[in-house]
């Protein structure tokens, strides 16, 4: 068994999500195309679009399958797995200023805190990977970059880090401290929980007292039900799935694009959603669904 498979089934063992990295890269291996790009010729693709979070696994014969075919870096998407990674980075060669650590010091002397051990993994740059569990309560934390500091940037949901036993340009990911993730501090959680949205005003979709209007209502509600009842790592495809869908309907006449896109970006922000993921992904939806318009009798 080698290095990688068996690093790749630790993680798993963990309840930690994996997904195999280009070998000795960074970027994910599977899909070889993005959300915009999507044709539906990969095979898990044909019911839309399906990233690398949605890919990610624990599933051992899975991951056996792949890192026996080859030396696949190790993946581990960060909202699945319920972690928060605080990404502590060190300046480049020859440029001066703190490092991550120092700014993550300060920050937490300034809340009366401190640093207390949890699981860690020094980087392929000598940078630093603090692992804590994500909150059990309160928004889904995503990822940031410089909001706690320069040099620290953290990932959560949508995000991912390059697990330990990989490399990437030459250089290993390595565990410096093997111990259960602590809690992510609250002082840490309050930091970065995302800005509270402004009140939403519900969308309403002008539609005809028929038959016609009674269905295209009921594939609205259906649509924005299958976004908001969407696990963790399934949100964003089943937000492409439901963008297909009303796309169809838009190019048949059945409503028009700009309420189909308007109650898709409020289902998507009662789930969660980043703003910019959302917009890419209803964009590339409602394209793929207009090239296969669908009528609906009268």
């Amino acid at each position: 068994m080698s290095d990688l498979l068996t690093a790749a089934l630790g993680h798993a063992a963990r309840g930690w999500h994996v997904f195999p990295l280009r070998p000795d890269d960074k970027r994910p291996a599977f899909p070889d195309h993005a959300a915009d790009d999507c044709t539906g010729r990969d095979p898990r693709c044909r019911a839309g679009h399906v990233g690398w979070e949605a890919r990610a696994t624990t599933d051992p014969d899975r991951i056996r399958r792949a890192w026996s075919a080859r030396p696949y870096g190790i993946g581990l998407a960060c909202g699945p797995s319920r972690l928060v990674v605080v990404d502590l980075d060190t300046p480049k060669t020859g440029r001066a200023g703190r490092d991550g650590l120092a700014v993550l010091a300060e920050l937490a002397a300034a809340h009366a805190a401190t640093i207390d051990p949890t699981y860690t993994v020094t980087t392929g740059r000598g940078g630093t990977h603090l692992y804590y569990r994500h909150p059990d309560a309160g928004p889904a934390l995503r990822n940031t970059a410089g909001t706690l500091g320069p040099m620290v940037d953290t990932r959560a949901h949508g995000g991912y880090v390059v697990a330990a036993g990989s490399t990437v340009a030459g250089r290993p990911y390595v565990v410096d401290l093997d111990t259960d993730p602590a809690p992510l501090p609250g002082w840490l959680a309050a930091l970065l929980a995302p800005a509270p949205l402004p009140p939403q005003r519900p969308v309403v979709v002008d539609l005809p007292a028929d038959r016609t209007g009674a269905y295209v209502r009921a594939a609205i509600d259906r649509e924005t039900a299958r976004v908001t009842a969407a696990p963790a790592g399934e949100r964003n495809r089943c937000l492409y799935i439901a963008a297909v869908a009303l796309g169809q309907l838009a190019a048949g006449g059945a409503l028009t694009a700009d309420d189909a896109q308007s109650v898709l970006e409020q289902a998507a922000a009662s789930a969660g959603l980043g703003r910019v993921e959302t917009a890419r992904t209803i964009r590339s939806g409602l394209a793929a669904g207009s090239r296969r318009p669908r009528k609906v009798a009268a």
